[in-house]
């Protein structure tokens, strides 16, 4: 497993928000207590023209000036900085997934998959995965890309971004009614599942099977994942059923793929979040060949 981190995505936030430094904070000592044997790496923050693949130069100008986006959104200070890490830690991830590194994630904050081409929204500032997803479009071999976002909110930004586009799948499964109550239908290269409230969790993960089936039956060069952790029964702001089991469960879907895989880190905001990321990321490594 390589995670790629930069330990200054803690410096901004708030703790009055769901969306704080203590996600992170507190996951990433438990996964190097657990697993010294992971690769950890800083690599660098993306460049403007990568992040201009998804977004408009107005949004990208925007980014730069001080106020906040909307209620959950502020303008903190630095916020350009750290979305152009995050992205950077998501394409990175692209990157060794497709170089044969094995399992590969992005561990890092602010999450991305609200940020449409041009607003930013729901505590995301610039698409990551949807920067990462056309990036990889441009590396010899990659012309199919597959997004599967697992995350209880619908990947809106993602969706818009991606729709239409040639060689891509979003495949998405989230609750509805709630945030941001997009992702109502399927349509084109788009596959939503909206999920009810309180659906209970083998209902639940029998739509995340279908999902996923979805994803390997379009046969991806690659594939990427926004790995929500915010389905947890005890987050706080969902109204989902799912147990830690689980997220193991859906870690040891991925190897099944048998085609180069990485993950983003988007919602989850339970204190229980480094354990979910942990059993996610172990079914996921444990079920994987090693190069």
């Amino acid at each position: 497993m390589v995670l790629f981190h930069d330990s200054r995505c803690l410096e901004y936030g708030s703790s009055a928000r769901p969306e704080q430094p203590d996600r992170l904070r507190l996951a990433t000592p438990l996964l190097r207590s657990r697993h010294p044997e992971w690769v950890w790496e800083q690599p660098e923050a993306a460049t403007s023209a990568q992040a201009a693949l998804a977004h408009d130069n107005t949004h990208l100008y925007r980014l730069e000036q001080p106020g906040d986006f909307d209620a959950d959104t502020p303008g903190f200070e630095d916020i350009a900085r750290h979305a152009y890490r995050a992205a950077g830690c998501a394409i990175a991830a692209a990157e060794a997934a497709i170089a044969g590194r094995g399992p590969a994630i992005s561990l890092m904050r602010p999450p991305g998959h609200h940020a449409t081409s041009d607003q930013a929204m729901g505590f995301c500032y610039l698409n990551h995965i949807a920067i990462a997803a056309l990036h990889a479009q441009m590396q010899p071999g990659i012309n199919r890309v597959a997004v599967w976002d697992f995350d209880a909110h619908h990947g809106n930004g993602t969706e818009a971004i991606l729709a239409g586009r040639e060689g891509i799948l979003f495949s998405s499964v989230h609750q509805s009614p709630g945030y941001p109550g997009t992702g109502l239908t399927s349509f084109g290269n788009c596959a939503n599942w909206p999920v009810p409230p309180h659906t209970p969790r083998t209902e639940h993960l029998a739509v995340q099977r279908k999902s996923f089936d979805r994803v390997i039956a379009f046969n991806p060069d690659l594939v990427l994942v926004s790995a929500g952790f915010d389905a947890f029964y005890g987050d706080p702001i969902t109204e989902m059923t799912l147990e830690k089991q689980d997220f193991t469960t859906l870690g040891t879907w991925l190897p099944e793929l048998g085609r180069p895989t990485a993950a983003v880190l988007e919602g989850g905001y339970s204190t229980k979040l480094p354990d979910l990321i942990d059993t996610f990321l172990t079914a996921w490594a444990d079920g994987s060949p090693r190069a």
